[in-house]
């Protein structure tokens, strides 16, 4: 058996997108709404196993752009929330520069929505309600990683949650170095494939406090 990689022409990957087409007539008047239809479809799509599934962006204090996926756990007008372990990298990076992107690939749809903002805090009492619905296995895990931290190998992970589970027989409470951030959007993109490489573009963009929508050129 070979052990060469096979030799894949990437720049011959393509494919046409023609499911649909996104106009202004049909866009609703407020990205939140427009937000919620798609994430609906998203849900309902037997292809897409997480909807909520969302890249984030962030940057270092020396201007270094990270991104990793993280979980989408709320959004309506005040914004997009998400939560993480408050000494992590992105934690650090969101408390030098509280600003990030968020980008929601639905390919099965053939749609991508980028949105950017500033990022906020939850509110602790945010942070302990949301943290009482996680399973409790999520919830030792909390406690067991010092995420972005380096460890010798996973037995490390292993032999703290193994302390979590014997200092906590009972309810888990949320670490104090756990929390919640919300993203407040001042721009919003709706993006839908077309053929010809000619796609959708729909920017929700925040001006004198309304929103204003620009299409983009593709």
């Amino acid at each position: 058996m070979s052990t060469e990689p096979s030799k894949v022409d990437v720049a011959a990957l393509r494919r046409d997108y023609m499911q649909r087409g996104l106009g202004e007539s049909g866009l609703a008047a407020d990205p939140l709404t427009q937000f919620a239809a798609w994430f609906n479809e998203a849900l309902n799509c037997p292809a897409i196993r997480e909807a909520n599934a969302m890249v984030l962006a962030t940057v270092s204090p020396d201007g270094q752009p990270h991104a990793r996926y993280v979980l989408l756990k709320g959004y309506g007008p005040e914004g997009f929330v998400f939560f993480t372990n408050y000494e992590s990298d992105k934690a650090r990076e969101l408390a030098a520069q509280p600003r990030a992107a968020l980008t929601f690939g639905w390919i099965e749809l053939e749609r991508q929505v980028r949105i950017e903002g500033a990022v906020t805090r939850t509110t602790r009492a945010a942070v302990e309600a949301y943290f009482k619905t996680r399973p409790r296995g999520s919830c030792l895990g909390a406690w067991a990683s010092a995420q972005s931290a380096v460890i010798a190998d996973r037995s490390v992970l292993e032999a703290r949650l193994a302390e979590a589970e014997a200092r906590f027989p009972g309810e888990v409470p949320a670490p104090e170095a756990w929390g919640g951030y919300i993203l407040a959007p001042e721009q919003i993109e709706f993006w839908q494939g077309r053929t010809n490489r000619l796609h959708d573009r729909l920017r929700y963009r925040k001006q004198s406090g309304a929103w204003i929508v620009e299409r983009l050129a593709p």
